[in-house]
């Protein structure tokens, strides 16, 4: 998972265009009087014009890209675990019929389906597949130019979600999956379910007081490559909401981190998500230089599950709850 947080911070946003086609309507003839009964009508007359198609409907994705919606969604490919994620969870599941490496195990996808690379997938065997949707994250368009044309050429709809960077923007994109998927009430339920847990725990948070509010640093790298983030991400709106301070709000973005830095700010708690290491929370504790943390010196170094606290979506609250409990466990029950 360090790799995909590391990709948010190197990910380009590209925007996709999908031409949307409409024949125009024969204009209407004027109205004349009847003939009579000498008069035959004219030959023409005699057949109406045949009703064309409607054109498909038009919505702009989140990376603002107009796209045309198929009448009929069976066949989807998911290139972005947030989002396979999400297409579960509105009850889609079963409609993936791909999806990138790195969603493989998620709950709710067919252990043999074929799976792509994130970041430069097979366009030969995409193809071959013929989906009726492709899903893409502005990480899947990393350092690309328009690498889905053919895709789109051939009449697949692609669109374009990239990694919301805030608790609202997971919200906008339920809803935009809710919308495209034809399954908005499933979404409204989605949010509503999210919006009243993420409200029981603010709650709780908003009313700790100010004398016992306790700073911490969450890490998503490791040293020596030490990575954290600052205000403007889903994860400092997440801290705040528990009642807690980021030691590096007066940042923005996700950080590389140098340890002195981690050293002086003397965080109360340390939150680590990081899980390519066996034991990531006793590494922190015998950091050379770190003793006299106060984190480490109280222990108060802990956990939190990897794929709630990585993937932008409704699963955040796992990770919030999590939090709250770790920061602050004499206020939130386990």
């Amino acid at each position: 998972m360090r790799k995909k947080l590391m990709a948010l911070l190197l990910a380009l946003a590209m925007v996709l265009s999908v031409a949307a086609c409409g024949g125009q309507q024969p204009p209407v003839p004027e109205a004349t009087e009847a003939p009579s009964a000498a008069e035959e009508p004219a030959a023409a007359d005699a057949h109406s014009p045949e009703p064309e198609e409607a054109a498909p409907e038009t919505i702009t994705d989140p990376s603002g890209a107009e796209i045309a919606v198929p009448e009929d969604i069976s066949s989807i490919v998911v290139l972005a675990p947030s989002i396979a994620e999400m297409v579960v969870a509105l009850g889609r599941g079963e409609d993936i019929a791909a999806y990138d490496a790195q969603s493989v195990g998620l709950d709710g996808l067919d252990p043999d389906a074929p799976v792509f690379d994130m970041v430069n997938p097979d366009m030969e065997s995409l193809a071959a597949l013929k989906p009726d949707l492709l899903l893409v994250s502005n990480m899947s368009l990393y350092d690309q130019q328009d690498p889905y044309q053919p895709l789109i050429d051939m009449g697949v709809c692609v669109a374009c979600i990239p990694n919301a960077e805030s608790i609202q923007g997971i919200y906008d994109d339920i809803a935009f999956l809710g919308r495209l998927l034809g399954e908005t009430d499933a979404a409204d339920a989605l949010a509503a379910d999210m919006r009243s847990a993420i409200d029981a725990v603010a709650a709780v948070g908003g009313a700790i007081p100010e004398e016992e509010r306790k700073s911490v640093y969450f890490e998503i790298s490791a040293a020596p490559y030490m990575y954290s983030f600052g205000s403007g991400v889903y994860l400092d709106e997440m801290l705040s909401l528990i009642g807690a301070e980021n030691i590096l709000a007066d940042q923005t973005g996700w950080l590389s981190v140098e340890g002195e830095t981690v050293v002086a700010a003397a965080p109360d708690v340390i939150l680590t998500n990081v899980n390519y290491i066996d034991d990531p929370v006793g590494e922190i504790l015998s950091r050379d230089g770190w003793a006299g943390v106060p984190a480490v010196a109280d222990g108060a170094v802990y956990y939190i599950d990897n794929l709630a606290s990585s993937l932008p979506d409704h699963n955040i609250v796992t990770a919030l709850e999590q939090m709250a409990a770790a920061v602050y466990p004499e206020h939130f029950s386990q």
